[in-house]
Formats: C-alpha cells, structure tokens, sequence
C-alpha cells in the first residue's frame, strides 16, 4: 500500500512523513527475475522469490524499491543518523533561516548504563522535574543568546553556534529498501539509543506497509534484533512459517 503523504508523529515534536515511493515488492521481484530473462509468475511465486532472495542474501533487487522521506528530529538524532550512507541527504540549513523555537524535552529522565558506556537504563530515583526546569532554563538562555546575537547583527551562520544539539531539525532523506532494512535493523533494535529507536520502529511501518511481501522476508530471515514491536510481528508470521513447511 502506497502511503505517500502520510506522516508518523515521534518524540515530542518530530515526524516522518513519505513523500515519495518507487519499486515496491514487484520492483524487487522484477530486478531479480530480469537476470535471466524471467517474467512474474504469479503473486505466490513472486513472493516465494522475495523470501528466497532475502534467506539466501541475495539483496540486491531490494535496491531498486526507493523511499524519500521528509524528517524532523533533534540535532543529537541526526548525527547518528547520518552514519547510514547509502542515502542521500538534504537538511534545512540555519545559515539561510532563521531557526526556530524548537527543541526536544524527554519525558522521562535515564541513568547511564553502567554495563554499556554509550547506553543508559530507566532511573525512577532521578528527580524528572527537577532536571526538566533546570534543562529548559538552559535551552531558553541558549536560545534567547541566539536572538541577542542576531539582533547585534550577527551573521545567522554564526549565531547558530550557540544552540544545543536538541534543536530540532529537518532533512529530505532518499534511501532504497535494502539500505532502510538494514536502518531498522541498527536504530529499531534496544541497543540504539532510545529516542533514534522511535524513529527506527516509524520507518518499519513504511516499510511494512509498502513493501509487505518484503518486510514479511525481512523479519524472517533477516531481523535479528530486540524490539518489542517487530517482536510481536515476527512471532505472529511463526504459524505461517511453520505451516509452509
């Protein structure tokens, strides 16, 4: 099903929303079958090859299925996001604009994980409100140093200098099916960060429902990861698994 258009709200003030979308699981299964001259044979065929060519590792055709993505999220997210190359990429530039009142402000408090050094855990005992004020009240003279400086006639690309990395920002983001797969497998799994694994579980969703026949391939053979969600969707495709057998 083609959702281009629709937006998905993450975190406090972000989205992904589709903007476009070409290929689609019989993209895929065309792509493999031209290889040897080879038509579709049908819609259970076809996605017998899906699941086939995502066991075996054949990747590939999942290429030629493309997403564009429009994304707002924190500074902090997109830094990590950037690691996915296989992409392409256009952000909102603050040397052009004037940024706006935005920033990201977590619900809920972590401690850091003292197994995992770049990781953290739920922490009941750290005072939320306490650490909200006192976080806001940073963010607000940030920002209001912002203005001072634009307002003493500071160029805007050096004015920005003084915003944190919560700010939120806005990117087009063009990437293929096999790449995103492999996004949601490293940013929808507990490991990631937990405010990047919101919006790794986001473009599951697009995956899942453009490319259904795909994602299907995807979580048998290919999800190897700890997310409550796709979990549950995995666990719902055993029956299937076992009955195909």
């Amino acid at each position: 099903m083609n959702e281009t258009g629709k937006t998905v709200k993450v975190l406090d003030k972000g989205f992904v929303r589709l903007v476009d979308f070409m290929g689609g699981d019989q993209g895929v299964v065309d792509a493999a079958r031209v290889s040897y001259g080879g038509k579709s044979k049908g819609p259970e065929a076809d996605r017998k090859l899906i699941a086939y060519l995502m066991k075996h590792k054949h990747e590939s055709p999942f290429e030629h299925a493309v997403f564009k993505f429009h994304v707002k999220t924190p500074i902090f997210v997109m830094r990590q996001w950037i690691r996915h190359r296989i992409a392409s990429y256009n952000e909102i530039s603050a040397r052009y604009t004037e940024v706006k009142d935005e920033f990201y402000l977590p619900a809920r408090w972590r401690a850091q994980d003292p197994k995992n050094k770049q990781g953290s855990v739920a922490a009941d005992a750290l005072d939320d409100a306490a650490l909200t004020a006192k976080f806001s009240g940073q963010v607000d003279a940030a920002l209001a140093c912002y203005k001072d400086l634009l307002a003493a006639g500071v160029a805007r690309e050096m004015a920005r200098m003084v915003l944190p990395v919560n700010m939120y920002t806005e990117f087009y983001w063009t990437i293929n099916a096999r790449s995103l797969m492999n996004f949601v497998s490293l940013r929808a799994d507990a490991h990631a960060q937990w405010e990047i694994q919101r919006y790794g579980e986001a473009t599951a969703g697009f995956l899942r429902a453009a490319m259904p026949w795909s994602y299907e391939a995807f979580l048998r053979h290919s999800w190897r990861g700890e997310n409550a969600t796709l979990a549950a969707e995995a666990a719902a495709l055993a029956p299937l698994e076992a009955a195909a057998k």
